[in-house]
C-alpha cells in the first residue's frame, strides 16, 4: 500500500493521560498511573496508519482520547482542522458521526438484547440518517456490504459465531457514514482463520468508502497488510513511527528490532535471530528515567545518558544511538 499525500485529517499533539491512583478508606491520592505521556502523529486523509506495542502501553487508551470517550490530562487532538475539546454539542455530534470504532470484543461490544437491524436502526436514528423504508434498506445494504446476508437484520448476536460478530461491529461502525475509523485490536480476539478473512474485508471497505484507519495491534505480523504507516508505541510513548515497508526492512528503535524478531516467520531464512528482552514492560505509575526502555535494551552503546536523558522521536525513532 502507498501512504497517502495531503494535509492530516487527524492530528495528535503532546497528548497526556495520568489516571489517579487512589488508596486507603478516604481514597487519597498516591499517585499517577501514566497511561499516556507525550504522544503525537498525524494521520493523512485516506490513509491507514497503524499504532502497535505490547499490552499495557496505552494503545487503547490513546484511540478512546482521541474519539473524546476519555478526556485527556494534557495535549491536543484536532481532526479536520478543529481541536476537538472545543468542540459544542453539535460539533461533537459530528465528529461522532465522522469517526467511528470498531471494538476488539466483536460479542462484549454488542447489545445482546436488540436485534441487529436493531442496533443498526438506532444509529440511523440517532443521526438522522434514514428512517422506515429507507433504513430498512440502508440495513441490507450495510450487512451486504460486511459479507452477511439481509435477513440477518432479524437475529441476535448471540445467534452469529465470532468472526460473523465482528462483521456486525463492522457494519454499526459504518452506518453513519463516517471518514475515520479506529479498529482497535478487531481481529485478536478471532480464531486465525477468520483473522484474514476480516482483514481483507477491512481493506476492501477502506477503498471502497475511502475510509482513513487507525488500526490498533499488539500483532505486527497483521500490520503488512493494512497500514501505510507504523507507530510503535512503549509504556504511553510513541518511540519509532514509519512507514510500512522501512520499519519491516530496517528498524531503528531496539523495541522495533525485538518485536519483529519475534513475529512468525514460514520461512526462517533472512529473518532477524529472534531478539529476547529481559524483564517485563515497565511500570506506567513509576516509569524509570530517562528512556522508558532502557532497563530491557539490548543495545551495546547503551549508557547513561539513555538512564537519565529522555530521547525526542527525531529521525523516526525516540532512540539516543540509533540502530
Amino acid at each position: 500500500m502507498t501512504a497517502r499525500t495531503g494535509a492530516p485529517l487527524l492530528e495528535v499533539r503532546e497528548l497526556v493521560k495520568h489516571f489517579p491512583i487512589r488508596s486507603g478508606i478516604l481514597g487519597r491520592r498516591r499517585g499517577h498511573l501514566r497511561a499516556v505521556d507525550g504522544v503525537s502523529f498525524e494521520v493523512r486523509r485516506g490513509e491507514s496508519v497503524a499504532l502497535v506495542g505490547e499490552s499495557g502501553c496505552g494503545k487503547s487508551t490513546t484511540a478512546r482520547l482521541i474519539l473524546g470517550l476519555l478526556k485527556p490530562t494534557a495535549g491536543r487532538v484536532t481532526f479536520d482542522g478543529q481541536n476537538t475539546d472545543e468542540l459544542d454539542r453539535a460539533g461533537l455530534m459530528g465528529f461522532r458521526r465522522r469517526a467511528q470504532i470498531i471494538f476488539q470484543d466483536p460479542y462484549g461490544s454488542l447489545n445482546p438484547r436488540m436485534t441487529v437491524g436493531g442496533m443498526l436502526r438506532e444509529a440511523l436514528r440517532v443521526h438522522g440518517l434514514a428512517r422506515g423504508r429507507g433504513a430498512e434498506q440502508r440495513i441490507g445494504e450495510l450487512l451486504e456490504a460486511v459479507g452477511l446476508h439481509s435477513d440477518d437484520a432479524g437475529r441476535y448476536p448471540h445467534e452469529f459465531s465470532g468472526g460473523q460478530r465482528q462483521r456486525i461491529g463492522i457494519a454499526r461502525a459504518l452506518a453513519v457514514e463516517p471518514e475515520f475509523v479506529v479498529a482497535d485490536e478487531p481481529v485478536s480476539a478471532l480464531d486465525v482463520s477468520v483473522q484474514a478473512q476480516v482483514l481483507n474485508l477491512l481493506a476492501d471497505l477502506r477503498e471502497r468508502f475511502r475510509l482513513t484507519y487507525l488500526f490498533i495491534t499488539h500483532d505486527l505480523s497483521v500490520v503488512r497488510h493494512i497500514a501505510d504507516r507504523v507507530a510503535v508505541m512503549y509504556l504511553g510513548r510513541v518511540v519509532e513511527l514509519a512507514d510500512c515497508e522501512s520499519l519491516f526492512a530496517n528498524p531503528l528503535h531496539p523495541y522495533t528490532q525485538a518485536l519483529l524478531s519475534a513475529v512468525p516467520a514460514v520461512d526462517a531464512r533472512g529473518w532477524p535471530e529472534r531478539i529476547a528482552l529481559s524483564g517485563e514492560l515497565g511500570n506506567p505509575a513509576d516509569p524509570p528515567p530517562g528512556c522508558p526502555f532502557h532497563p530491557r535494551c539490548p543495545h551495546p552503546a547503551k549508557d547513561e545518558r539513555c538512564r537519565s536523558e529522555l530521547p525526542e522521536l527525531e529521525g523516526g525513532a525516540a532512540c539516543h544511538h540509533g540502530s
